[in-house]
């Protein structure tokens, strides 16, 4: 069975950082590619960034505008999201995916997902 657990989500104020973390069992990230979207009250989920299996990075820039940073420790099992800079408009729950064969953006493509955590920014 595949778990995708997120963590390292919370309330910080503009201009803070934080680091998500995805730690997955059952499912081997660097054999996959994997992604964090996200969803802001009253919005549609977002994608956010990818890395691929080979470790290629890709991002929603006019999200990410320079600030985000994923990444992956490989005998952790884990992809982490690194946010600085973060502003009220990051305010959002951020969900980690995997197991897309593609490094994509296209949340369909992804058939495993974690429970979400919240990132809150105050200004």
């Amino acid at each position: 069975q595949v778990q995708l657990l997120e963590s390292g989500g919370g309330a910080v104020q503009t201009g803070e950082s934080l680091t998500l973390s995805c730690a997955a069992s059952g499912l081997t990230l660097s054999n996959t590619n994997t992604a964090w979207f996200r969803q802001a009250p009253g919005k549609q989920r977002s994608y956010v960034a990818v890395i691929a299996r080979g470790g290629s990075l890709m991002y929603n820039r006019d999200a990410v505008k320079g600030r985000f940073t994923i990444s992956r420790d490989n005998p952790k099992n884990t992809v982490y999201l690194h946010m600085n800079n973060l502003t009220p408009e990051d305010t959002a729950t951020y969900y980690c995916a995997g197991g897309a064969v593609t490094a994509t953006a296209a949340e369909d493509e992804y058939p495993h997902w974690g429970q979400g955590t919240q990132v809150t920014v105050s200004s």
